[in-house]
């Protein structure tokens, strides 16, 4: 009688084990309330009340773009409500002097860390002026290429550490992005070279209208981070100061000399894709969409900034203002910058021009003078 063999390996108890390692770090619920108390980030009343004001100006910054583009007055835009604190929150954590690697939806952080609202407007436009960056703003332009700012950004990092600088690139895509292979490919070399990079994967359900569920079969996206060797943690995309910690945590560990952090941010983008055609309407229910609305990141920190004295709806007023007085000067200014010329696409595509484009350039600086 033949006696039954034990397997080598029990698969399925591998599977569950790497799933179950990755809870969701909350600090403040959507309710407004601290449920981890212990976790709390050692932010002064100023600065909650300063990353309150950041996120706010951002949601405004979020409404005032789609006007503008509706107005023709902005080409491509990325909507960000629904995304102030797994954005600003994060940025909130980093110094100036650290590198700033966007995406196409993360103008917001690149206007905080220093980027003129004005060239933010120019860019959208297609503008070669909102490409010129002051040598004193450490970011590149918003990548478009899906994950290619992931592999960017653990090359400018292998750079700081052998420059010795204390120093760490901060970088974000969004679920879909983590489906390509930049993705794993940057991550791996960050670790494999110790090199000082946040990774945030900002996971809003859809990879324009592909649901995350069926982009990978992994249960969370942070597990990623365990092919690459390095560690990766999700939190709660809609909780502030949970991003904030979290982020903290990983630049503090960056700069110690301990490698990169893959973090995965849950959040939820309430507007489309881009501004370019995409209706949300036709892939997401508006019971899901009920669902995170009560998740509003500035509603939970407006409850809890409330309670403790800090907010008033006075305050979140003078904000709004302010950022609608800010949008209407810098559009002003975008507005004044010389148009394009075909002649000046044609300079901007070589640090030198050959022959063929130098032709091509008088006949139509040629045209351009009529």
């Amino acid at each position: 009688m033949a006696t039954k063999k034990n397997k080598p390996v029990d698969f399925d108890a591998l599977l569950h084990g790497v799933n179950a390692e990755f809870p969701t770090v909350q600090i403040l619920d959507e309710d407004g309330k601290i449920v981890n108390p212990d976790l709390m980030p050692d932010l002064s009343d100023e600065e909650l009340v300063d990353l309150m004001s950041k996120m706010v100006w951002s949601r405004v910054l979020d409404q005032r773009s789609t006007a503008l583009n509706r107005q023709g007055r902005l080409g491509f835009v990325a909507p960000t409500a629904g995304q102030e604190a797994s954005q600003l929150a994060s940025h909130y954590a980093i110094e100036k002097e650290d590198v700033l690697l966007p995406g196409y939806r993360d103008v917001p952080q690149l206007i905080q860390h220093g980027l003129p609202l004005k060239e933010a407007f120019l860019w959208s436009r297609g503008h070669a002026a909102g490409n010129k960056y002051d040598a004193s703003l450490q970011a590149l332009p918003p990548q478009i290429i899906i994950g290619a700012q992931i592999v960017q950004a653990a090359g400018v990092a292998l750079g700081l550490k052998k420059r010795g600088k204390k120093n760490v690139v901060l970088t974000y895509t969004g679920d879909g992005g983590s489906s390509q292979g930049d993705f794993y490919e940057g991550m791996n070399f960050a670790g494999a070279y110790n090199a000082p990079a946040i990774f945030i994967v900002q996971n809003n359900g859809y990879a324009i209208s592909t649901p995350r569920s069926v982009q990978t079969k992994a249960v969370t996206l942070a597990q990623k981070a365990v092919a690459a060797g390095i560690p990766g943690v999700q939190v709660d995309g809609m909780d502030a100061l949970a991003v904030y910690a979290v982020t903290k945590e990983a630049r503090e560990r960056a700069i110690a000399g301990d490698g990169p952090t893959l973090i995965e941010t849950l959040t939820y983008r309430y507007g489309p894709h881009t501004l370019s055609g995409d209706d949300p309407t036709r892939y997401r229910t508006k019971e899901i969409d009920d669902i995170w609305e009560k998740r509003d990141p500035l509603v939970r920190m407006r409850i809890f900034l409330t309670e403790k004295g800090l907010w008033t709806e006075e305050k979140e007023n003078e904000v709004i203002e302010a950022a609608k007085e800010e949008i209407k000067d810098a559009i002003k200014e975008a507005d004044q910058e010389p148009k394009q010329k075909v002649s000046d696409f044609l300079k901007n595509m070589f640090e030198e021009p050959n022959q063929t484009l130098k032709e091509q350039i008088a006949i139509f600086e040629a045209k351009e003078s009529k």
